[in-house]
């Protein structure tokens, strides 16, 4: 296989956000990284009227903050096209079509196609069908479709997509991206888990008393109210970044490093989390929602203060969990969970913490200090092992220490990001790092029920947290039944 892949990128909504702010300056670093030939076309589909020249003006103005010096930049942006297009329309199609044909013969692209669905998810069905009825998928190349979230907004809505995205492309041949799993440390888990001995052998009910992982953002929702409404937390976070991490962590070794392997084993996690009624969420799950507060040096506004949301909304923009999985590796280990916007940091990790040694005679009661492994997601990737030793002074007393390693704190800026492997990986043909059927439905029927519960329960008391703070008082509440705490960052208890 070529590690320079030949292939036409079609990006439907390429005037939008994403496009702009991830898509092209991805494109961009593959191009410099030489991860792409010169036989590589980016048409760009979008309503309005656009010339090739000022399509690819916009894409050079996309890559300011990662281009230095324009030696290359011109170049680069000469594979972009611009095609106006109503996905809803036939005859859009039909031009694309005559488009596609003529680049695959300028580019010798040998028919292969990507296409990349970055609009909104009602729109996801009509162009596969579109794709399909204007003949654009059949080539003598390969067709790949690749789909943002939200992928339906519950199970049944995302079955319906599913079946709808089936009749056109094969499960082969769909990638549902989730930018987390294209992170440098998310990929990293199984290596932390597989290559080390250290750490596979205590990596069970025996050794690890609990593991905590917390997604926290600083911004509110901006300008993604409106989206936000229909959303909240559970939806945008835990139904897929929050849950696929989970998945990682817990999954058996796979026989090999295949997608299929990989999948397998992570489906075989979600088929293990502990179902929950409707009456018993509120034993299980905390939500959330941001009041006015204090935050990076101002004041800031409460949710339903924000731009197009209900002053009285009851949308969560906060959760935390307690999971537990009913398998034999895992029985009787909460998994907590938390993610929040408005938040007192911008932050994404995972702690597993080590059990205590039945008798450890340089137990600090009053400051404990048990083993931790710290898994970094962003800003900062790297992990970090709390470990205890003697202090210097001769006492008994142990003293924590780190052990710490970061991946990305020579070179941020030449980093690759998430979605610049997930581009490249659906290139390759490697969906390793995208999500299944199968995952989706299972986390789909996972977090139904939660939704259920909290749809019929409207009387919540929002907002419950701060701007600034770390959410509710009520999650730390869900840890301190089980005798457990929050760990911040610098090895502390992490104070709402």
């Amino acid at each position: 296989m070529s590690t320079q892949p030949k292939a036409i990128v079609v990006i439907f909504g390429a005037t939008g956000d994403l496009a702009k702010r991830k898509l092209f300056p991805s494109l961009y670093k593959l191009y410099k990284a030489n991860k792409l030939s010169d036989d590589f076309a980016v048409v760009g589909v979008a309503r309005g009227d656009m010339s090739n020249d000022d399509f690819r003006q916009s894409v050079i103005r996309s890559t300011d903050k990662i281009v230095k010096g324009r030696k290359d930049i011109n170049d680069f942006a000469s594979h972009f096209y611009f095609q106006a297009a109503d996905v809803t329309d036939k005859e859009s199609f039909d031009k694309l079509q005559t488009l596609l044909h003529k680049l695959d013969g300028e580019y010798q692209t040998e028919g292969n196609r990507m296409f990349y669905l970055a609009m909104a998810p009602e729109f996801f069905g009509t162009i596969c069908e579109n794709l399909k009825s204007s003949g654009l998928t059949s080539t003598e190349g390969w067709s790949r479709v690749v789909i943002e979230k939200p992928f339906g907004h519950d199970y049944v809505s995302a079955k319906e997509l599913n079946d709808q995205i089936g009749r056109v492309f094969t499960e082969d041949q769909v990638y549902r991206i989730d930018h987390y799993l294209g992170k440098e440390m998310v990929q990293n888990i199984t290596v932390i888990r597989f290559a080390n001995a250290i750490f596979e052998e205590l990596w069970n009910n025996q050794y690890i008393s609990n593991i905590q992982i917390t997604s926290s953002e600083t911004l509110g929702v901006e300008d993604r109210g409106r989206y936000y409404e229909s959303s909240g937390a559970l939806l945008d976070m835990v139904q897929n970044h929050m849950l696929q991490m989970v998945a990682l962590l817990a999954m058996e070794p796979p026989i090999n490093l295949t997608r299929d392997e990989i999948q397998s084993e992570k489906v075989k996690v979600l088929r293990a989390l502990r179902p929950f009624t409707e009456e018993e969420v509120d034993d299980y799950f905390v939500r959330g929602q941001y009041g006015n507060g204090y935050i990076e040096d101002r004041d800031v506004i409460g949710y339903r203060e924000e731009s197009n949301v209900d002053p009285n909304s009851t949308t969560d923009t906060f959760v935390a969990a307690k999971l537990m999985i009913d398998n034999y590796r895992w029985a009787g280990v909460p998994i907590y969970i938390r993610t929040g916007k408005r938040m007192k940091e911008k932050s994404t990790k995972i702690v597993i913490q080590f059990k205590d040694l039945p008798m450890n005679l340089y137990r600090d009661k009053n400051h404990p200090h048990p083993n931790l492994l710290v898994i970094h997601i962003q800003p900062d990737e790297g992990m970090t092992l709390h470990l205890n030793a003697q202090q210097r002074t001769g006492k008994e007393d142990s003293l924590p220490i780190q052990l710490h390693y970061c991946s990305n704190c020579d070179d941020k800026m030449n980093t690759p990001e998430a979605y610049e492997r997930l581009l490249y990986d659906c290139l390759l043909g490697d969906a390793t790092h995208y999500t299944h059927w199968d995952e989706v439905s299972i986390s789909w029927k996972f977090v139904d029920t939660i939704s259920k519960a909290w749809n019929k329960n409207k009387e919540v008391h929002f907002p419950n947290y701060e701007s600034g703070s770390m959410g509710p008082a009520a999650s730390d509440e869900l840890l301190a039944r089980d005798g457990f705490f929050w760990w911040s960052v610098a090895n502390r208890p992490s104070n709402s």
